[in-house]
């Protein structure tokens, strides 16, 4: 058995900037991070992200592409050249993992060349390109659109209540791919077995998003141990199995009404992640 290195998504600390992930991550005792590529301008900026490592003696574990409803736009529309270039960041970044989401049902060009592009992206670089498990997506909860705009967008063939906004699946392991990121709270809004899905994946699980979940119809991304989700037994398979990959820690902590309580959320997601990882003490462990 190996121990398995932390990372801290700079999602989890929304609505907080990259930034201050990278600072949260250095303080609390992370052993790097996932660079979430969004709206944020510091968070495209190559220039930027390498000054934070610097800063915070914090590196650059993954890059999550910019593939996100919200940053449909970042980096251009075109979700080829963003996923080329996410790699590319990666690279420039000594990231070892690109996490990117099955391309949505209406990006047809991107759909149709996604796997190819995948396999031709890992056959030309040292990067692993890890596609992500995702979740069934209501047209009225992707659009915020009202009863009569979701009948229209299921006769012209959208997403609508009993269809998966991503082609061809929500489950990455329906095509197949060399690697694969599994998120523990995308499961639960699935209603996915955890366990079943790593199975699936075997030796391809290369990248894990630590996170739980009760079951709701939204993204959860709960503290691990405060859903439903075996993160417990799943993260002691990994240790046990000789898993070489990373487990980022990727919550949602806008409940969080101070940075001491957002400090307290993260502090309590890497210490259950060296529980059942391994690893070095967590700082502050003992705080509450």
């Amino acid at each position: 058995m190996t121990n398995i290195q932390i990372g801290l998504s700079t999602a989890s600390v929304y609505p907080e900037n990259t930034e201050a992930a990278f600072r949260y991550a250095a303080e609390i005792g992370y052993d790097g991070v996932e660079l979430m590529v969004w709206a944020e301008p510091a968070s495209q900026n190559l220039a930027t992200v390498r000054s934070y490592v610097r800063r915070y003696d914090m590196p650059v574990l993954a890059v999550h592409a910019p593939c996100l409803l919200i940053s449909q736009r970042v980096w251009g529309a075109d979700p080829v050249a963003k996923l080329d270039r996410s790699v590319r960041t990666a690279e420039e970044l000594g990231a070892e993992t690109v996490v990117v989401h099955p391309p949505f049902r209406w990006q047809r060009r991107y759909a149709d060349g996604f796997a190819e592009q995948v396999a031709e992206l890992e056959e030309r670089s040292r990067v692993i390109v890890a596609v992500e498990n995702m979740f069934p997506m209501r047209a009225d909860t992707l659009f915020g659109r009202g009863e009569r705009a979701v009948r229209r967008l299921e006769r012209r063939g959208g997403p609508g209540r009993g269809l998966t906004a991503f082609s061809p699946s929500y489950d990455p392991t329906d095509v197949g791919f060399r690697n694969y990121t599994l998120d523990l709270s995308h499961t639960a809004t699935a209603g996915t077995d955890a366990l079943a899905l790593a199975e699936r994946m075997g030796s391809g699980l290369a990248h894990l998003h630590l996170a739980d979940g009760r079951g709701a119809a939204h993204d959860e991304h709960l503290v691990p141990g405060d859903g439903t989700q075996p993160c417990a037994e799943l993260c002691d398979r990994l240790l046990q199995s000789g898993f070489r990959g990373h487990v980022v820690a990727e919550i949602n902590t806008q409940t969080a009404k101070t940075a001491q309580e957002r400090a307290v959320m993260l502090r309590r997601t890497l210490t259950f992640a060296r529980a059942h990882c391994g690893g070095r003490p967590v700082a502050g462990a003992n705080q509450n």
